[in-house]
């Protein structure tokens, strides 16, 4: 045995497993996917289910895998254990209705023992066994294994109410006195310890449980399969011979960065091995686009960091911490998942936002919490919903507050508490007195704040009111988001601006994370490139509604817009259907109006002017006595957002898509200028993705046609083209099967012959392999009819299971035949008195039941 590195392990078992032809299958992301079953992906059969319950056909029958996994059931002995994890890899390797317990047993042996792989000690590995399963222990023997190293244990048996189930066999590895000195009866008892660590499990799905039945009854199942589990973080354990998995290389790379930004050396502290398994969590959950909320698996990510900020604060990690060991994990773990490269920018803002979110709260929650200890050790249900709901403490992490503390919570009462809020809830508006008086703070505020960004895109000036969420400039440049248009980006003394809201009273708030002084000279500049961008797509908005007017009728108006750097979305409403050719239209409007260099002239009127010149309000914006018209010689609106000076300036426009989105309302995406061909790139990746999953399938039947996305054209043609082109490969696609299995069908009878034997007989049974199912009929006609048959009962093998077709003059029933072979081979089927079918995926009785059919004719 020999030290090995985790990838290494990976990369033996996966190399192994791949020269047994088993397919390695992908980890799947940890977030299911079509399976409402699971919170999480939990184990490396997970993903796996849809093969095993024959609801999709696998590439092979034999597959292997590396799983990354999410557990957290257990969660509170994360930390206190040298083996619990929220977040761990499963090594599996699978069989479905292929091989079987011989050949299971046969490599999980090879691989342990073998110096070519992992060389594990022969004397050194434990294996208990289903106490009746004599099978497995028997196989064991046989390789080599002492009886004194198998031990019978009647929990070794795996099944969850009815459906597949079986006996399983655990292989454990023995580190020794050293961390126990007790022995085999450890094993024997089923109890808890450090010395002999399980590292495999390999379970052999052999039985269809049923409600009512003992074990010893259970019917068997047609096809048989392998389910094995084996943990990645036990084998570093052994392997790299350390005394927890938290000091393996999967993990002491980060509680060396632990150790480093708390200035505490490690000590086997379960803070840092808490810490160190739930940074792992959180990494990999929000790269597989899990979120933190207050709900489903979004609680548990929640619960999990709180979790972690808790433990932290007990090495003096009192300020967030956990996202500064984001490149540590990825770095640690990137040569096996690279995806997590790509990631790391957004999970290490998710994080950071979440601990200061918690961080602010979590000191006076504390207070709270030992001020409502008392004399009597008790959280009460009330003081715990205050916890939850203030201080944003799940019941689960004041329940590890209260064990830390030898405190006990009223959980029972919580609950009630729970209750009574929803109920709230429900039948009244919540009153959030925080928000109520933030909001009085704002409406409270009158000073004068001078938006000049239709000018000027940078400005000296200076702060004249700071908020808790940011500050209020004398002068501004920047565009509060407001009639569908978003907010501007940029700097104030090159901190970055993250978002510009609009006040009651007009001025303008913009969010900064940092703290400026009131009265403090800054440097005010909005992002150039931003700006223009986004003032294209809100100049090409205004042409797009008049042409929406012309074309579908003036009853059009605006129902809702969002302009930003990107594209443009208008919602309307219509009450009829939109053709594309009418979408054409409209695009072919805009870019005219574009083309024809129209001067956007903007200029402050009054309300009665304004509408004489006809101009149009934009939806859910208020207006003054005087108002701001934008002008654009073909359109006329009161709009108060940024805008070119020119419609060349857009440059060019095309629609990206139309829907609808309600009981006659729609919704039109477009984009302009460059970013059109990234744009319509993205609203056709569907399209895209779909071809080239055309394209595979039409390499398998030796096509060398191909399709494309053609993104030529700056335009909606361009989405209509590519739907067409679609429609026409589907069509392709579909034909060449079509043609193919024609041909196949007509070699089939074509080729009767081969089918006939020399000593044919008037009753006969006929034996196919492989032929497709829409073939059988008309061959078992086609035969009957050429050899002038009285009885003809056809069985075609093929994909492990059985078709049975019968036909007969009347005088043999054939709907009797089928039934009697099928009962034969646990299957189902009958029919009429000439003509009938069947079929069964048990093969293990068949050649016994031709026998005995053919004694019968």
């Amino acid at each position: 045995m020999r030290y090995m590195s985790s990838n290494e392990i990976r990369n033996t078992w996966l190399k192994f497993f791949e020269s047994k032809k088993h397919f390695i299958v992908e980890s799947a992301p940890l977030v299911p996917k079509n399976d409402p079953t699971l919170l999480w992906i939990n184990a490396g059969v997970a993903p796996l289910k849809k093969y095993f319950d024959g609801s999709e056909t696998p590439k092979s029958k034999r597959m292997t895998n590396i799983q990354k996994c999410i557990r957290t059931n257990d969660i509170e002995n994360v930390g206190l254990t040298a083996r619990h994890h929220t977040f761990f890899e499963m090594l599996g390797n699978f069989s479905i209705g292929d091989y079987f317990k011989d050949e299971a047993i046969e490599f999980g042996f090879e691989l342990l023992t073998d110096e070519k792989y992992f060389g594990f000690p022969l004397d050194k590995l434990y294996f208990t066994y289903y106490t009746e399963d004599i099978t497995a222990k028997n196989k064991w023997l046989s390789l080599g294994v002492s009886e004194s190293h198998l031990i019978p244990n009647d929990n070794n048996y795996w099944e969850i109410g009815e459906g597949p189930s079986g006996p399983n066999t655990e292989i454990f590895f023995d580190r020794g006195e050293k961390y126990d000195s007790r022995g085999i009866e450890i094993l024997e008892n089923d109890l808890e310890n450090d010395r002999y660590i399980e590292i495999w499990n390999i379970v052999f799905s052999q039985y269809n449980a049923k409600e009512g039945l003992e074990r010893k009854d259970y019917p068997e199942l047609p096809n048989k399969n392998i389910d094995t589990g084996a943990g990645l973080e036990r084998f570093a354990c052994i392997l790299q011979d350390v005394k927890t998995n938290f000091e393996t290389d999967l993990f002491y790379p980060i509680i060396k960065k632990i150790e480093e930004i708390s200035n505490v050396k490690y000590d086997g502290q379960a803070a840092f091995k808490v810490i160190a398994d739930h940074i792992k969590t959180l990494v990999f959950a929000i790269g597989d686009g899990a979120i933190l909320s207050n709900e489903g698996r979004g609680y548990v990510l929640r619960r999990v960091l709180r979790r972690a900020v808790k433990y932290g604060r007990t090495i003096n990690l009192t300020k967030p911490f956990l996202y500064l060991l984001v490149p540590s994990v990825i770095e640690t773990m990137k040569d096996f998942y690279p995806n997590l490269v790509t990631t790391e920018q957004i999970v290490t803002k998710i994080i950071l936002k979440e601990e200061e979110k918690f961080l602010e709260t979590i000191t006076e929650g504390e207070k709270h919490f030992f001020e409502s200890l008392g004399n009597n050790n008790e959280i009460s249900g009330a003081d715990a919903f205050k916890l939850y709901d203030t201080y944003g403490f799940p019941i689960e992490l004041t329940i590890e507050y209260a064990n830390d503390n030898n405190a006990v919570v009223d959980v029972l009462a919580f609950k009630e508490e729970l209750l009574k809020q929803k109920e709230r809830s429900r039948n009244a508006r919540v009153v959030n007195d925080g928000m109520n008086e933030q909001q009085e703070e704002y409406l409270n505020y009158f000073d004068k704040s001078l938006f000049v960004g239709y000018d000027t895109l940078s400005i000296e000036t200076k702060v004249i009111k700071v908020f808790e969420e940011g500050i209020i400039l004398e002068k501004t440049p920047f565009y509060a988001t407001s009639g569908g248009q978003v907010a501007d980006k940029g700097t104030i003394n090159y901190i970055d601006v993250t978002d510009v809201i609009k006040l009651p009273n007009g001025q303008f708030l913009h969010k900064v994370d940092y703290h400026f002084e009131e009265n403090q000279v800054v440097m005010a500049k909005v992002n150039e490139q931003t700006r223009f961008n986004t003032e294209k797509n809100h100049s090409a908005t205004h042409l797009l509604h008049q042409a929406l007017k012309d074309v579908l009728g003036t009853h059009v108006n605006q129902q809702g817009s969002l302009v930003n750097e990107d594209y443009l979305r208008f919602d309307f409403n219509h009450f009829d259907t939109i053709e594309n050719n009418q979408i054409i239209e409209i695009e072919k409007i805009v870019k005219a109006k574009i083309k024809e260099s129209l001067d956007i002239v903007i200029k402050q009127m009054s309300m009665e002017d304004a509408k004489g010149l006809g101009a149009m309000a934009l939806f859910g914006e208020k207006y003054g006595d005087i108002v701001r018209v934008v002008n654009m010689g073909y359109s006329i609106e009161l709009c108060g957002g940024t805008h070119l000076t020119n419609t060349k300036d857009i440059n060019d426009f095309a629609v990206l898509q139309i829907e609808s989105i309600g009981s006659g309302t729609y919704r039109i995406t477009a984009s302009t200028d460059t970013n059109i061909k990234k744009e319509l790139k993205v609203f056709m990746m569907h399209i895209d993705k779909e071809f080239n999953q055309i394209n595979e399938k039409l390499s398998e039947l030796n096509s060398s046609k191909k399709y494309y996305l053609d993104l030529s054209e700056n335009s909606y043609q361009s989405v209509l083209n590519n739907k067409e082109l679609l429609i026409e490969a589907r069509s392709y696609l579909h034909q060449l099967e079509k043609e193919l299995e024609t041909t196949k069908k007509l070699s089939v009878l074509q080729n009767i012959d081969k089918f006939i034997g020399k000593n044919i007989t008037k009753k006969e049974v006929i034996v196919t392999n492989d032929l497709d199912s829409d073939v059988l009929k008309e061959l078992t006609d086609a035969i009957y009819d050429k050899i002038k048959a009285e009885t003809i009962l056809l069985i075609n093998i093929a994909n492990s299971e059985a078709t049975i077709i019968a036909k007969t003059d009347g005088k043999t029933h054939a709907g009797n035949l089928v039934k009697d072979f099928t009962k034969l081979t646990n299957g189902r089927g009958g029919g009429r008195d000439t003509m009938a079918q069947g079929g069964t995926k048990d093969l293990s009785n068949i050649d016994a039941a031709i026998k005995a059919i053919k004694e019968k004719l």
